[in-house]
């Protein structure tokens, strides 16, 4: 496969109680479960993974719940502060409907770019959308309460809020192969062609922005997506040419990794597909039993004595 940015691979969010994360996107948006480990640096809390039925790129919800207490962030400059999703055609209503069975804090559909989107704020004050998209034919994963005809698609865009956009913009459009293709006010929206869905960047450029802070209820990092091993550590060759620190490749078990703080100072990873997250259990039981890393193996009955039961 030619050496692309293939869009968004996974997001990464920071959110408070376990339990309630879990319930909010399993039973509330009807997520699929996909993934039940723990932090790879702090094995005493969970890593959560959320997507569609196989965990397909470019669906991959990921939180980091470091339980109850943990300081509130705050949105603002140098982060990524929406998620969207793709949802389909005249299906907003029935999550306004919902929204309001649920208590979920959400604001009227409006439009940009020319789609009707609705904005909502989970239990720990992320930020995400939904967005009507005619054309997006991916299989959502469905529940008795969310159907096919409502269910979520996967991600159709991740927005950045910057003081300046510049170096931003550049790689994006000079590294990961992305072009500026609308402009509204202060929202300019990126997207790459290489791919049908979860191919919008956009960055939101407000000069007098405060900083923003990365702690309970914000995005920790974005993620995008290669093809294997091989585009992988081509692309860490471009990022570091472009004079920025990346990391060597990382094994985060179900994906390898590279990381890098971007000129705007929004940490960006760079994911490959394989190996997937059928390497460890199989497609029927994904989410159904902790799964470790295996130098953490040896202390599972210690740190599931720790970890708070979900489901």
């Amino acid at each position: 496969m030619e050496n692309t940015i293939l869009g968004l691979h996974h997001i990464t969010a920071i959110a408070g109680d376990a339990k309630r994360n879990f319930d909010f996107y399993s039973k509330i948006l009807g997520l699929r479960f996909i993934k039940k480990t723990v932090n790879f640096d702090d094995p005493g809390t969970y890593h959560f993974y959320f997507g569609d039925e196989t965990g397909s790129a470019g669906t991959i919800l990921t939180f980091f719940p470091w339980g109850n207490g943990i300081p509130q962030g705050r949105r603002g400059a140098g982060m990524a502060t929406e998620i969207g999703y793709s949802v389909p055609k005249g299906s907003l209503e029935f999550w306004v409907e919902r929204f309001e069975k649920h208590n979920v804090i959400y604001n009227k559909p409006a439009e940009k770019f020319g789609e009707r989107y609705l904005t909502f704020i989970d239990p720990d004050g992320l930020k995400l959308e939904l967005t009507e998209v005619a054309n997006d034919s991916r299989k959502p994963w469905t529940t008795d309460e969310v159907s096919a005809d409502n269910a979520l698609r996967g991600f159709h865009n991740i927005t950045l809020t910057l003081n300046n956009m510049e170096g931003t913009a550049r790689i994006l459009t000079d590294v990961f192969g992305y072009r500026l293709a609308a402009t509204e006010v202060t929202r300019n929206r990126f997207v790459t062609d290489a791919v049908e869905n979860a191919a919008i960047v956009d960055i939101v450029e407000l000069k007098e922005e405060k900083r923003g802070h990365v702690a309970n209820g914000t995005v920790h990092h974005v993620a995008f997506r290669v093809a294997n091993d091989e585009v992988l550590m081509h692309f860490r060759e471009k990022v570091a040419a472009a004079g920025l620190n990346i990391t060597p490749q990382i094994d985060r078990n179900y994906f390898h990794s590279l990381y890098f703080r971007e000129p705007g100072g929004v940490l960006f990873e760079i994911a490959t597909d394989n190996p997937g997250f059928t390497v460890d259990e199989p497609l029927a039981e994904l989410g159904k039993n902790l799964k470790l890393p295996a130098q953490y193996e040896s202390r599972r009955e210690d740190i599931e004595a720790h970890l708070v039961p979900i489901n």
